[in-house]
């Protein structure tokens, strides 16, 4: 969903017409209605935020990374409840296989890595919720700026142009719940973007209109 910018954050600098994007590509609440990408203006805004979080999740220290000026989308609620469920399985089987092994080969010490292995999932339970709401992305001018984490914060910006391959995937559980996975990939391995839980509209939408500009800036148009 839509955040606004913090209190005493600089206006946006960028002009406020691309040949591209169309005016107001650096907006900055959705109530003003931006142009921040072809799809993130009118209908399109709305299939982003179809069923998202309210708000970005931020760690109560000072030390935070920038919300920025412009329109940030976040992931569906779904996504919570798929990590959940996939983790509960793991949890499973982590368990069955440790009773297996103890009543077959009688080898009392493999609790102690499952042990390890079962605190560590849980931990992972408990936080995926919080983990869930701190993703975002912002489609501005000249770039695609992604988000996540609130103890180990992660911001990256992946220009238009240098967009190799757009891919969308999801598995049996992503399907279940009509959720996908969006992948941006870039010549640099480290600058790649994978965001995760975008309902299936959002997922085609953000792709079709990523393919679109970012040939646009390639062919230098």
């Amino acid at each position: 969903m839509t955040n606004t910018p913090e209190q005493g954050m600089p206006d946006s600098t960028l002009p406020t017409t691309d040949p591209v994007l169309g005016e107001g590509a650096g907006g900055s609440t959705r109530s003003e209605a931006p142009s921040a990408a072809p799809a993130a203006a009118g209908e399109g805004a709305g299939i982003l935020d179809a069923g998202t979080f309210d708000r970005i999740k931020e760690p109560r220290s000072a030390h935070r990374l920038p919300l920025g000026d412009g329109v940030w989308h976040q992931i569906a609620r779904q996504y919570v409840w798929v990590r959940i469920i996939s983790t509960g399985i793991v949890i499973v089987l982590v368990v069955v296989a440790a009773l297996v092994i103890w009543l077959l080969a009688r080898q009392p010490w493999i609790w102690i890595p499952a042990g390890i292995a079962l605190v560590v999932l849980v931990w992972a339970l408990a936080i995926t919720p919080r983990q869930a709401r701190a993703y975002g992305y912002q489609l501005r001018r000249d770039d695609l700026v992604f988000r996540r984490g609130i103890l180990w914060q992660r911001l990256v910006a992946v220009p238009y142009g240098r967009m190799q391959l757009v891919d969308i995937t999801h598995g049996p559980l992503d399907r279940g719940f009509g959720i996908a996975q969006l992948k941006l990939v870039t010549a640099a391995a480290a600058t790649g973007v994978i965001i995760p839980g975008l309902t299936q509209e959002a997922a085609e939408q953000l792709r079709d209109t990523l393919v679109d500009v970012a040939e646009t800036r390639r062919t230098g148009l």
